[in-house]
């Protein structure tokens, strides 16, 4: 049973589509009725569209077997608050969609998402938002934000800043939070009856954005080198917990899973 990352694990951060082995993995999963979820911290684009973009290059994913942070939103925040939101224009557009007021006034939350070219003012907006009492929340605790080939620090880096700026507290909608794979489980049990969070394995790129937390939680985690680092020399002397496994890419984790 498998919680399976799409950014740098399914599909390629620059070209946006299959990396080697993604199709096939997620073909011998639905053939072979294995239970799984297909967790993305996505929210440049509604839910839906995100999923038909998937399938349309060749991951059938069936929507029971999808979750983003948006999916979870409405959970953490009710669509009467007033919301300063950062990221990118696309992500903007989205809330709006959803039905979300944007407040860049005197707001009642500072909602953080992925930005390869936020502003020092931004940021400096951002905190005065914060130490006037607004709540801080980001979509997702990513590690890095790979573009063009460059990593930037991700929304994770980020809220840890602003954390360590004002002595806001924050809280994650997304990926790597207790409530986002707490859903995940939920979705998971209408496959597979009593699972536990100690029957599943995660795939990743993002030790500490993705599968850290999930280890955590009793997951088994399995770290592919297809995404934000080039080799696990780069991240993993450096951790204090390792991951369980660490593969080339999905075609080398499909590998293994055929010897089972």
């Amino acid at each position: 049973m498998f919680f399976i990352d799409v950014q740098g694990t399914l599909i390629d951060d620059a070209t946006k589509l299959p990396l080697n082995g993604a199709v096939e993995f997620i073909d011998y999963l639905n053939q072979h009725h294995i239970p799984y979820i297909v967790i993305t911290n996505s929210t440049k684009y509604r839910s839906e569209e995100f999923l038909a973009y998937l399938n349309g290059i060749g991951l059938k994913i069936p929507a029971t077997h999808y979750l983003d942070p948006l999916m979870v939103l409405e959970d953490h925040i009710s669509s009467d608050k007033r919301i300063a939101a950062y990221g990118s224009e696309e992500f903007l557009n989205v809330l709006k969609s959803m039905g979300y007021s944007l407040d860049f006034l005197k707001p009642d939350v500072v909602l953080v998402a992925i930005k390869e070219n936020f502003s020092a003012d931004e940021y400096a907006q951002m905190i005065e938002f914060l130490l006037g009492g607004a709540e801080l929340i980001g979509m997702h605790e990513t590690s890095l934000y790979v573009k063009n080939s460059k990593r930037y620090p991700g929304v994770g880096a980020i809220m840890k800043m602003l954390e360590f700026a004002t002595a806001i507290p924050y809280s994650v909608v997304g990926k790597p939070s207790d409530t986002f794979f707490e859903t995940a489980l939920e979705l998971f049990l209408k496959q597979q009856a009593g699972a536990h969070f100690s029957d599943i394995t995660i795939i990743s790129d993002d030790v500490t954005g993705d599968l850290l937390p999930a280890q955590a939680l009793g997951m088994r985690g399995i770290f592919v080198l297809s995404g934000k680092y080039r080799t696990a020399e780069e991240i993993v002397p450096q951790l204090s917990v390792k991951p369980d496994a660490i593969y080339p890419d999905m075609k080398a984790v499909l590998e293994e899973l055929w010897k089972h």
